[in-house]
Parts: structure tokens; C-alpha cells; sequence
């Protein structure tokens, strides 16, 4: 590697000369990062200070001919420049390398650009949604997912990922909780960490590794009515034990760049919010990478109403801690003026500028601009079996068997006659999911594919029924059918002949993601109507819900004996669910989102604050609840069934009473009592019953996926501490209170075995 660094260098000091090898000081790479940095911004005029803020999408073929005419003139004559500091959208080695060259070679300074892209369960081999991996609770197969996801798009030629997703959020009707881990804070800060080492590895600087980016900072998850770039309004309590321990956990785990969100937070744009970016993210929790603004975020802090027009918007932005300005243009057209005036301190800019430079030189691109330009990696390491081998080992872990009476699954593997119904059986691009601009329509395997690989079996396709009446992208709403009932006969017929009846049902794959909100949650279009149609016919049916969110069920919960959460998995989609179908994989996927009754309960979660009448002890009227509905869930949060059965007993502690920073250690024993070997998530949740501020009536601390053999009995070990045992108050100080805990370890978060101690 060093011999290749200091060949780039001889070559660069061939192309420029002797005079650019006195003024590139900063290309040194004996001399230490922060050092290099403040080389190279000596060099650097104020206009190329703000050029690197600037970010562009690249909306103009990048290896024609030049742009004549328009923006895209424009963003290419501020490229030749030196005016801006990164690129999204371009992708692929031959446009990198293409824009790349500009930057490097026909700039004044040549410093090199990052390319981003949306890389969010994905490049081209597509894993499931990051809703259904939250689902697995398997840390390790997270991180290896999104390590496949980096080293496909690092051999594109790309170095930065705008994700993870790490909002928390508990309404369903809220599209992105496809991009999510679901409801949960310590689970989602746990994935998040796995994320993260995922696409950047343990340190940046391997060719095969991306700069993540934790987005959307900060609540967005909590949009009001669940309606995409929406306002939220929330308490500090909320905000600090809720929202923002996974952004925490990414700078622990060394992300580079967060990404700030559309909406406001208290009356606030979170673009240019001061709290949020330099009292928080930068202030208390020192982070060192750099905050990139969503799309046109900045600008629309005009539409907000916070900002009078762009040189308001473009001086609040960035005094709040927006390093970067994703494609409004705003920062490159205003932040001269600002800056001259007096308006905005350059040191603020400096600063700004720093992040960038600090995030590129930890990359090595200046060390090798084209270190990502690889056409012969690019080949082989995009869509290769093991990708595909390591998608599928996630799209199996990620399935979640909500219902199995009279143990209907898994599927005998000869001898029946099966009638798998539902367009979603056949579909091979709804499985792919949203947010996968990258990855070619149609490529996914489809549950037909996948069922047709068990043989023995007589297997007869019947479509049933259209989801949609158009052609779903990424841009367009989704026309759902609600009229077509042609195909409902045949589907029939097909199932009053069959021993079982496989039905794939639930959302495209444009139903959930962004701008995807909905008011009704339950199956679209006509579907549900098919189900009860087929059911009457034949009630042996097997219910595989493709979905980007969870769904309001009421009546396939009552009525369907076999229910399977397969969400939308990705490229191996139809593989994995026919393996767990005939228990080839027995599932073990834990839900990371509740599953509503119906719409009305939105939203809902498990760690609910108790209420002063959380019961009807007086029997009457006067208590919390619904009167047409319970208030529980369908399904909880950490609910998941197996094809075998687990025991749980012996809940143990050494003791009952610990000093305050004291590790209590529990213990439990759990058996696999079934026929099946088998894979379970053992949860363990503690309750505050007094505090300073109400605590939830529990909350996970810990969860433990272990594997047991059929018969096999293993002692399940939890250590807490204070991080388990605190929370945060308003003023966002950390606090471990003492007095009594309830704990409780079991198989989801409404059911297991419970116990206490005190904390003096």
C-alpha cells in the first residue's frame, strides 16, 4: 500500500510540476490527518471554502458531452471550479472516475470528491428491508449485511452510504419505518452500531469500505398522523430516552456524517437547529464527522417559515451546524456574501470545512482519488454467489411466524397438493422493497421460483387478484384495485382442490418508504375480500404477508390458522420463504414493531407510560381504554413463534439488594421442549416503578439469541449496569435513581417470568 501511495505522489508531482509539489503540502502522507488538513486550508479561498459545503446530484450524463444550457451547466461549470465538495447519484467506475477526473485534474487544488448514494438494504444484491432485518435481533447478520452493501457499492465506485436509518418510531402509518429498526431504542441502538461497523468496518480506509451516515437527526419518526415531513412536537423526556440513543450509539461506534431531517422539532426545522447540531451532536457528544442537510432541506426552511429567504435560510442553516448543503445550491450562491458582511463568522465555515476535508482524508482520497475506480472489482464482486449466500442467510433469519395452529407449517415436502395464490406470489420486483435505486427491476426470486424448487409436490399458481392498476416507480403514487374481481373464481377452484393453501398477500413494494404514508393499514385493494373468499373454500391456509410495516390483521389473526411475517426480503425473497415454508429454516424472527388492531390505535408500542388508570379496578366507565377495541396489540412488540417450543424457568440472582454502580447479574434457564432445533430471542425488561420522571412500564435492557438443539437446556446470562438502569432527564442529564426494579425475562414483551431487586 505505502509503495502505491508514494507512486500516486511521484505521479502527481510529474503532472504539476515542481511548483505544485511546494504548494501540496497537505499530499504528505507521513504528516498527521489534522495537520494535512490545515495545510491544505491555507491554500484554500474563501469561494473554495464554501465550494466543498456544496453538494450536487448528478442530473446530466456525466461521460457525454458538456451541459449547454440550465442547472446542470451550471453545477458542472462550478465542478471545473473547484466548487463542490461531494456528488450523489453518480455511480458506476466509468462516471466516478469520469467526475472524479474533473475534480482532481482540471481544479485549482484538485481536491478529490465523495460520492453518495442511498444505499439502504443494498447495491444490486438486495437484502431485506431494514424493518424485517431489525426483525432478526442477529447483530452479526445485520453487520454482514451491510457489509455486502458496502462492498458492492465501493466497487461502483461510491465511498459514502446516506444510511443508516436510525429514527425510532412506533406508527405504522408512517412509510420509512420500512428504513427503520422499529420502536425500540435499545434494540435500534444496538442495530445501529452493527450498521455502522458494517459499511465503514472498525476504522475507515479499506477500498471496501463506505462512510455511513446516521440520518434523520432528530424525531422524525415521531412525524404528527404519521404523514411524511410533518411537524413533531415532543418532550424532552421523549427525546433523550427515546429518539436519540441510536444516534449516540453511531458516533460511539465512529460514524463519519449525520444527516439532519425535514421536519421541525418544537417549532424548530431541524436544519437549523442549534440544539440539536452544535449543543448535542457536536457539543456534548463530540462529534467529529460532518452534518449533511436532506434534500433541498435548507431551502425549505423558507416553505417552513423559519427562514425569510435563501441568504436567511443559508446563515441559519450553517450557524445551527449544517456542514453541507444537499442540492438547493443555497450555500454556494449566498455564503460568500454572508461571510463578507460579517453575517457569518468564517471560523464557522472553517469549521464546516474541516469536517468535510477530515471525512475525505480518512477515505485516503487524497492519497488515491481513484481508489474506488476499480472496473475489475466491479465485475466480480457485484452479484456474486456469496453476496447472494449472505442475502438469503438474512432473508431467512428475518422471517417471523406470527401463527401456527394445529402446527399447518412446515409443509410436507411430498404428497400434497398446494394451491399458492396471491399476484404477489409470482411478483418479482415488489420483494426488492423500496429505497433500491440500484438494483435492476424484476431481479428478485419470487415465491413461485422459490416453492417450484420443492418438486415432490403438486403446486398450482393462481393470481387471484391485481394489487395495483399501474406500474409502480420510484416517483408515483400507487393506483390500488379495488374493482378487478375477474381472477377470484379460478383462485377458487385452484383451492377447493388443494390439501393447503399458500397465499401471498400485503403491500408492493412502493407501498411503504418515503412520501408512503396511509391511513389504512389492513391488506390494499381487494385482498382481503380474496383471502375470506378463499378461506370459505378452504380454511387450510397458510397467510405469507409481504409488507414494508406492519398491518392491521384482526380477522386473519381470528380465522387463519398459519400466519408468516415475510416482509419484503430482498433479491433471494422467494428462497428464503419457501426454505422456513417447508422447514428447511426454522424461523426465528422476533417482531421489532407492534402490530395494531386497527388504525385507530396508532401509535402504539409496548414501553407506554402507565397512567393514573391503567385499569378498570372501579368497574365502571373511568379508565384508560378504547370502547370498541382492546388496547393491547395484535401482535407485540418481540413476538415470534418457532416450529418447535421453549421453556423457560429458574430466573435467578445472587442476591436481591446491589449498591448503586454494583453489576447485578441474572439468570435463566430456557429448554428447546419441542421436535424442532431451533433458534430463540430470550428478552429481558426492567421497570422503574418511582422515579423522578415516570418511566415506562418497562423497557428492554438486554436480549440474548440463543441456539438449542432439540431437548438441549442452556443458562442464559445478563449482566446490567447503570447504562441499563438510568434514564435521562429533561435537562438531558443522565440519572441512576435508587430504589426497587421489576424485571422480567421471557419470549416477547408482554409474556415471561418476573422478579426484583433494589438498587440502594
Amino acid at each position: 500500500m505505502k509503495k502505491q501511495i508514494k507512486r500516486y505522489s511521484f505521479l502527481l508531482l510529474i503532472f504539476f510540476g515542481n511548483g505544485y509539489a511546494q504548494t501540496k503540502k497537505h499530499l504528505d502522507v507521513n504528516k498527521p490527518i489534522e495537520d494535512r488538513i490545515s495545510l491544505l486550508m491555507k491554500e484554500m479561498t474563501l469561494e473554495e471554502k464554501i465550494g466543498q459545503m456544496n453538494q450536487y446530484n448528478g442530473s446530466w450524463d456525466v461521460t457525454g458531452p458538456k451541459p449547454e444550457s440550465g442547472s446542470n451547466e451550471e453545477k458542472y461549470n462550478n465542478l471545473k471550479k473547484g466548487l463542490v465538495g461531494s456528488m450523489l447519484t453518480v455511480r458506476g467506475v466509468k462516471e466516478v472516475r469520469a467526475v472524479q477526473k474533473i475534480a482532481v485534474e482540471e481544479t485549482r487544488l484538485g481536491i478529490p470528491l465523495i460520492f453518495g448514494f442511498d444505499v439502504i438494504h443494498g447495491y444490486k444484491t438486495l437484502s431485506p428491508i431494514p424493518l424485517a432485518e431489525a426483525a432478526s435481533w442477529d447483530l452479526e447478520a445485520i453487520k454482514n449485511s451491510a457489509r455486502v452493501a458496502a462492498l458492492e457499492a465501493s466497487a461502483s465506485g461510491l465511498n459514502w452510504t446516506f444510511a443508516p436509518n436510525v429514527d425510532i418510531s412506533n406508527d405504522a402509518r408512517w412509510g420509512r419505518v420500512m428504513e427503520g429498526a422499529g420502536e425500540d431504542p435499545y434494540l435500534g441502538s444496538k442495530i445501529a452500531r452493527a450498521r455502522v461497523h458494517g459499511f465503514q468496518g472498525e476504522k475507515l480506509g479499506s477500498n471496501t469500505s463506505i462512510v455511513a451516515c446516521a440520518k434523520h437527526f432528530a424525531g422524525y419518526g415521531f412525524v404528527e398522523a404519521g404523514r411524511d415531513y410533518n411537524s413533531v412536537d415532543m418532550s424532552n423526556s421523549k427525546l433523550y430516552n427515546t429518539v436519540l440513543p441510536p444516534f449516540k450509539a453511531t458516533v460511539d461506534a465512529g460514524i463519519g456524517t449525520f444527516m439532519n431531517s425535514f421536519n421541525t422539532l418544537n417549532g424548530i426545522p431541524a436544519t437549523g437547529n442549534i440544539f440539536l447540531q452544535r449543543d448535542i451532536l457536536k457539543g456534548a457528544w463530540g462529534f467529529k464527522g460532518f452534518v449533511v442537510s436532506d434534500w433541498a432541506s435548507i431551502a425549505e426552511m423558507i416553505t417552513h417559515g423559519y427562514a425569510a429567504n435563501g441568504a436567511d435560510a443559508a446563515q441559519k442553516a450553517v450557524i445551527a451546524g449544517s456542514d453541507m448543503d444537499m442540492e438547493s445550491s443555497i450555500y454556494v450562491k449566498e455564503l460568500v456574501q454572508l461571510v463578507k458582511k460579517g453575517a457569518v463568522k468564517e471560523s464557522v465555515i472553517n469549521d464546516a470545512v474541516r469536517r468535510i476535508l477530515r471525512v475525505k482524508f480518512e477515505l485516503g482520497l487524497f492519497d488515491n482519488p481513484y481508489r474506488y475506480c476499480d472496473e475489475a472489482r466491479e465485475k466480480s464482486d457485484i452479484g456474486s454467489k456469496a453476496n447472494n449466500d449472505d442475502v438469503l442467510d438474512m432473508a431467512k433469519k428475518s422471517i417471523v411466524l406470527l401463527k401456527n395452529d394445529k402446527n399447518i407449517l412446515p409443509l410436507k415436502k411430498s404428497g400434497q397438493k398446494i394451491a399458492l395464490i396471491g399476484a404477489l406470489a409470482s411478483d418479482k420486483n415488489s420483494p426488492l422493497g423500496s429505497w433500491r435505486i440500484a438494483a435492476d427491476d424484476n431481479t428478485a426470486i419470487s415465491v413461485l421460483e422459490g416453492m417450484q424448487q420443492y418438486k415432490n409436490n403438486s403446486l398450482v399458481f393462481e393470481k387471484g387478484t391485481d394489487v395495483a392498476l399501474n406500474k409502480q416507480t420510484f416517483l408515483d403514487e400507487v393506483k390500488i384495485n379495488t374493482t378487478d374481481f375477474s381472477g377470484f373464481e379460478a383462485a377458487k377452484k385452484a383451492a377447493k382442490n388443494a390439501d393447503v393453501v399458500v397465499m401471498v398477500l400485503g403491500e408492493i413494494g412502493f407501498q411503504s418508504g418515503e412520501g408512503r404514508s396511509r391511513t389504512e393499514i389492513g391488506l390494499p385493494g381487494n385482498q382481503q375480500q380474496l383471502l375470506e373468499e378463499i378461506y370459505k373454500v378452504n380454511p387450510n391456509v397458510v397467510l405469507v404477508l409481504n409488507n414494508g410495516r406492519p398491518l392491521a390483521l384482526p380477522w386473519a389473526a381470528e380465522n387463519i390458522p398459519a400466519i408468516v411475517e415475510a416482509w419484503q426480503l430482498g433479491t433471494q425473497s422467494g428462497n428464503a420463504i419457501a426454505q422456513v415454508l417447508y422447514g428447511d429454516y426454522n424461523p426465528s424472527g422476533k417482531l421489532p414493531m407492534a402490530f395494531p388492531r386497527n388504525v385507530g390505535q396508532c401509535p402504539i408500542y409496548y414501553n407506554l407510560y402507565n397512567t393514573g388508570r391503567p385499569t378498570d379496578k372501579d368497574q365502571n366507565v373511568f379508565w384508560s381504554h378504547y370502547s370498541d377495541v382492546e388496547k393491547t396489540p395484535l401482535y407485540p412488540f418481540g413476538y415470534g413463534l418457532s416450529y418447535t417450543s421453549f421453556a423457560y424457568k429458574n430466573l435467578k440472582m445472587a442476591k436481591t439488594s446491589f449498591q448503586k454502580g454494583e453489576k447485578i447479574e441474572i439468570s435463566v434457564e430456557v429448554t428447546n421442549i419441542g421436535d424442532f432445533d431451533g433458534k430463540e430471542v430470550v428478552q429481558l425488561y426492567l421497570n422503574d416503578p418511582v422515579a423522578s420522571i415516570v418511566r415506562p412500564i418497562k423497557e428492554l435492557k438486554g436480549f440474548e439469541l440463543v441456539t438449542l438443539k432439540k431437548g438441549e437446556t442452556k443458562t442464559i446470562q445478563f449482566t446490567l449496569t447503570d447504562s441499563e438502569l438510568g434514564f435521562y432527564d429533561n435537562d438531558g442529564k443522565f440519572l441512576v435513581e435508587p430504589g426497587l426494579f421489576n424485571v422480567m425475562v421471557g419470549w416477547n414483551s408482554n409474556e415471561g417470568l418476573t422478579s426484583k431487586f433494589e438498587v440502594k
